[in-house]
């Protein structure tokens, strides 16, 4: 008799839900990135330029429209976020194996959507914004909990952790401030600035652990020739773009200390922007947040081209930056969460035994053979 048999389906593929869930989270990712682009980063360089558009009168012009177009691109992400919100959790929640933790995040989720679609209508307040980065917590704390009870790598927990803790402290930072302020007291919140620059580092420090948990592959022992090659790519230009900004300040002083302070102006225009635009203060060396920068990125392409889903929810999870000073942005850290606990193994049911029926009569070798 034929045994049944246990096997393990990887469901980390954005293909595996259907056309439908494929082209919204496709679609999601694109406009997110585009409007970080066109309107939380091309809008505040335009600010920066103003001093340049005296003299170059098509600088305001060209800004302005790009900025039009990441407006429109704002509300674009918001609708798509509702829709890849809604198919995933169907998605997830017709899975048999759901539990209960699961469950609460899913419901904790559909509320948040609930909340942002009522502000839209009335204006949340203070204590609505309690209300809505308190649930937005809670429902990254149960999707976190799903994530490290699937997840058995020790270098995804790590990176799942980190990213929580980090995230967490700016909700923190948001959730204490707007609570003293609702009760009135006039007493400094504890411990808020010091949640939010440790927030922020290990933002950063996850980043890094994106590469070392998805990313690998880039190893130099390798025989594979294009591996290799890729690998040496990688590193050598991680490697001279990391030390040329350790050691750009420190040089340009010895050989032009005019040109040294005109690229340190430059340097924190850009920290002003990203600052701004995505919550970064870069009080920490400009070439770290470059190196997390390189890897985050190198991770996400991977896994973008091998069509899994982590590489939209780490894609997703790192666009919205680390103030979460819209509604959208929290929604796109939960989808990526949710996109990034998606992508694993999912057990398959058994396969049905087929009985193997013995023949009434003898098979017809035996029969011939028993014959002189």
């Amino acid at each position: 008799m034929k045994m049944a048999t246990m096997g393990e389906r990887l469901t980390g593929r954005v293909s595996d839900y259907g056309p439908l869930f494929e082209y919204t989270i496709k679609l999601v990712l694109l406009t997110s990135f585009l409007e970080l682009v066109l309107y939380r980063l091309v809008s505040r360089l335009g600010m920066h330029l103003s001093k340049l558009a005296v003299a170059h009168p098509w600088i305001t012009p060209t800004f302005s429209t790009l900025t039009e177009i990441g407006t429109w691109l704002l509300n674009i992400v918001a609708i798509l976020l509702f829709l890849a919100l809604i198919v995933t959790m169907i998605n997830r929640g017709s899975w048999p194996e759901t539990g209960r933790v699961t469950k609460v995040a899913m419901a904790c989720a559909a509320l948040l959507l609930l909340l942002t679609a009522g502000f839209l209508v009335v204006q949340p307040g203070m204590v609505g914004s309690l209300v809505y980065n308190g649930i937005a917590f809670v429902t990254l704390v149960l999707l976190m909990f799903e994530y490290l009870a699937t997840h058995h790598g020790r270098a995804q927990r790590i990176l799942g952790l980190t990213f929580a803790v980090g995230i967490s402290g700016w909700l923190y930072y948001q959730i204490v401030s707007t609570a003293y302020s609702v009760a009135g007291t006039v007493a400094a919140p504890p411990f808020v600035y010091e949640a939010h620059r440790i927030g922020e580092g290990l933002m950063v420090v996850a980043s890094y652990l994106t590469f070392v948990a998805y990313g690998q592959g880039l190893s130099l022992r390798t025989k594979n020739r294009r591996q290799r090659n890729r690998a040496i790519w990688f590193w050598a230009t991680t490697g001279t773009i990391f030390t040329a900004l350790i050691f750009t300040d420190y040089l340009l002083g010895l050989y032009d200390p005019a040109m040294a302070s005109a690229v340190r102006q430059a340097s924190q225009g850009i920290g002003w922007i990203f600052q701004f635009g995505m919550g970064y203060t870069f009080y920490l060396p400009f070439a770290i947040y470059m190196g997390g920068l390189l890897c985050w990125s190198y991770t996400v392409i991977k896994l973008l081209n091998m069509g899994r889903l982590a590489g939209y929810g780490i894609g997703l999870m790192f666009i919205a930056g680390y103030a979460l000073l819209f509604s959208n942005l929290t929604l796109m850290v939960i989808l990526g969460v949710m996109l990034l606990t998606l992508d694993r193994a999912k057990p398959v049911a058994a396969e049905p035994a087929v009985p193997t029926e013995s023949p009434v009569m003898g098979s017809s070798d035996g029969l011939v053979t028993g014959q002189v």
